[in-house]
């Protein structure tokens, strides 16, 4: 479309200003050349009547032009600037584009102009009011992958208006790099589906809606990471600043600055990406030291204890020495005043009381110790008569399962006999029934039999008579004709 409107017009307004300005160049050059007041109007008229034509010639032009198609080709163009510049930059930088980038802030924005452009209005006050939202969710009948953007944006709890839905879904669609396919289902069925909700002359309805989506095709070469929680769509997106895209022959100059401040900032952004990595390696280490002291803690903490523990331990081990040590001071003096005193016949009277009360703690010990062999060995009977009862149980166990399972195979055989019995039966009762049946035909037979023997026999007897008769016939015949 821009390129027949430009074909269209005899010569754009950038055209004129370049051809005045020639024919004012050429005319100081003139005017230097020669002092003559007829040179300098032979030189003026020209440019004024250029520049005459050409604006009638825009003029009419323009208002041959529909103001529809104006705003289309105007969308479609800047449209192709914007995705030529967010595609730029992203090569460009080679990260990741998030929220904060204003080549996509600007693309959603023209985006979204794109899509409402010749959206039908409500009919009516009480009719319903035509959304993009309404038109987005009718992708999901025709695709599977769009399901879980269109339930995720249904669930966003931040997000109350139709349109921030519309701005979440396209956001969600874009990280998905599934835009472009989107667009071509609803441009696809846009004869069932988009007519109801666009203009026939929207741009949606149109041809440059191919365009678009081929522009949207180039986008899935960007990562975008968009928070769509965070961000506030249910109010208007700004404006987009179009000194960005629309660029002057004075900005030529400025270019080289341009690409050093370019430079520039692609160092501080891989020194500001390498600082962050360095804190992200920072704050794990030191989350992994601060977990490391804190077991430390605690094992101090229990360390403490039980040392505490361990002091109390000896201090009451140290007072029970402290008492033993006392007992056995005063038993020794004790003993040495005995000893002192008494003689040896005392000596000898508690060696032999010691000994005989030895000789009785042997006999003691001996007595235990065959007890508890006794008690060992009932204990191991007791364990095998346990193992043994075990194993009866468990061949019981089988031999009932084994039972169990003869049982219901038997009933199963005594139903398919009781089955057989009966359909035995109902044969023998079919069969009776049939030779009750033979029975009286047979007597019917008979019957019949007999009754055709009788009448045979009267035919036989009428017969006879018959015979008789004419014979009878015959010789009367005979005896009355004429001797001759």
């Amino acid at each position: 479309m821009a390129s027949a409107c430009s074909e269209d017009l005899p010569i754009s307004p950038i055209d004129t200003t370049s051809v005045t300005e020639s024919v004012n160049s050429s005319g100081s050059k003139s005017l230097s050349r020669s002092p003559s007041n007829s040179s300098i109007k032979e030189d003026r008229w020209p440019a004024l009547i250029i520049s005459k034509e050409s604006r009638t010639g825009v003029r009419r032009v323009i208002k041959s032009r529909d103001p529809v198609m104006i705003e289309r080709s105007n969308l479609v163009n800047i449209s192709k600037l914007i995705v030529k510049e967010l595609i730029e930059t992203s090569l460009k930088y080679g990260r990741m584009l998030d929220s904060d980038s204003m080549p996509l802030q600007h693309f959603f924005i023209v985006l979204e102009h794109v899509l409402r452009h010749g959206l039908k209005p409500k009919k009516g006050l009480l009719g319903p009011k035509k959304e993009l939202w309404d038109i987005l969710q009718f992708v999901e009948k025709y695709t599977i992958e769009a399901q879980d953007i269109t339930s995720s944006v249904r669930d966003l709890p931040t997000v109350r208006t139709h349109m921030g839905r519309a701005r979440a879904w396209l956001r969600l669609a874009l990280m998905q790099k599934k835009l472009a396919d989107y667009l071509k289902i609803l441009i696809d069925h846009k004869e069932d589906l988009l007519s109801e909700y666009f203009e026939p002359d929207a741009l949606m309805m149109s041809d440059e809606a191919i365009v678009i989506m081929g522009l949207l095709v180039g986008l899935n070469v960007i990562d975008c990471n968009l928070c769509v929680k965070e961000e506030d769509l249910d109010c208007q997106q700004g404006v987009i600043d179009f000194s960005l895209y629309l660029r002057s022959s004075n900005q030529c100059s400025e270019s080289s600055e341009d690409d050093l401040d370019h430079d520039n900032m692609t160092t501080v952004l891989d020194q500001k990406n390498y600082i962050e990595e360095l804190n992200r390696h920072l704050n794990a280490t030191v989350t992994n030291l601060q977990a490391k002291v804190e077991t430390l803690t605690t094992t101090n903490a229990l360390m403490k204890e039980d040392l505490a523990i361990a002091k109390n331990n000896i201090l009451s081990l140290y007072d029970e020495n402290t008492n033993l040590k006392k007992e056995l001071g005063l038993d020794v003096n004790a003993d040495r005043i005995d000893e002192g005193g008494g003689g040896g016949e005392t000596g000898q009277t508690k060696k032999s009381e010691t000994n005989s009360e030895v000789e009785e703690l042997k006999v003691q010990l001996e007595n235990e110790r065959r007890q508890r062999q006794e008690t060992e060995k009932e204990l191991s009977l007791q364990i095998s008569l346990k193992a043994e009862m075990e194993v009866a149980m468990k061949l019981l166990e089988k031999d009932i399962h084994e039972k169990q399972d003869t049982i219901v195979s038997l009933r199963r055989q005594l139903d398919d006999i009781k089955l057989i019995n009966l359909e035995m039966y109902k044969k023998l009762q079919e069969c009776e029934q049939e030779l009750t049946q033979k029975g009286e035909m047979v007597t019917r037979l008979q019957a019949k039999t007999s009754q055709i023997g009788q009448i045979l026999n009267n035919l036989e007897k009428y017969n006879h008579l018959l015979k008789d008769a004419e014979k009878g016939g015959h010789t009367s015949t005979k005896g009355n004709q004429p001797k001759k």
